[in-house]
C-alpha cells in the first residue's frame, strides 16, 4: 500500500477516491503467488514523453504481454526453465529467476495512451507513451462595465 501512494505521490496524483478506485484496480490486476516475480524497471521522463524500461533476458517479443488498464501498465511473460536443469543436475548456485513475471506501473494522467510503443533491443523491453501536448497562447480579457 505505501509503494502505491509513493507512485502517486511521484505522478501527482492526489484524490484520495482516485487512490482508492486504483487499488481495487491493482487488487484485481495482480496475480500475485510464491511463482511469479517482479523485474526491476527504470521509469524516464523527457518533456515530450515517458520511457519504461525492463532488462528481459531469454525471452521472444512475442511471448511479452502488455496491458494497459486505466492508469496502470502490466507487463506479464513466462521464462522457461531451461531444459539443462534436471533431475540428476546439483545446483551449486541458483540467482536466475524462472517462471511468471509481472510488474504493474502506475502511470500518470498526461500521457497520450494512444501512442503507446514497445520494442525488444538487446534484451531491454522499451516502452514509450508520448504526453500529451496542449498549445499554448494567450488569452485577451475582456474588460466588462458594469
Amino acid at each position: 500500500m505505501f509503494f502505491i501512494k509513493s507512485m502517486f505521490k511521484i505522478f501527482w496524483v492526489s484524490k484520495e477516491e482516485e487512490f482508492e478506485e486504483l487499488n481495487e484496480d491493482l487488487n484485481d490486476i495482480n496475480e500475485l503467488d510464491e511463482n511469479v516475480w517482479q523485474v526491476a524497471i527504470d521509469i524516464l521522463e523527457t518533456p515530450y514523453e515517458l520511457i519504461i524500461l525492463a532488462p528481459i533476458a531469454g525471452i521472444e517479443l512475442e511471448d511479452i504481454d502488455l496491458s494497459i488498464n486505466k492508469w496502470v501498465l502490466t507487463i506479464k511473460w513466462y521464462r522457461p526453465k531451461p531444459e539443462i536443469y534436471s533431475d540428476d543436475i546439483t545446483i551449486r548456485n541458483a540467482e536466475c529467476f524462472w517462471w511468471n513475471f509481472v510488474r504493474n506501473v502506475i502511470l500518470p494522467e498526461n500521457l497520450d495512451f494512444d501512442s503507446i510503443k514497445a520494442s525488444l533491443e538487446n534484451n531491454l523491453l522499451i516502452v514509450t507513451i508520448q504526453k500529451l501536448q496542449f498549445k499554448s497562447q494567450s488569452i485577451k480579457i475582456d474588460r466588462i462595465e458594469v
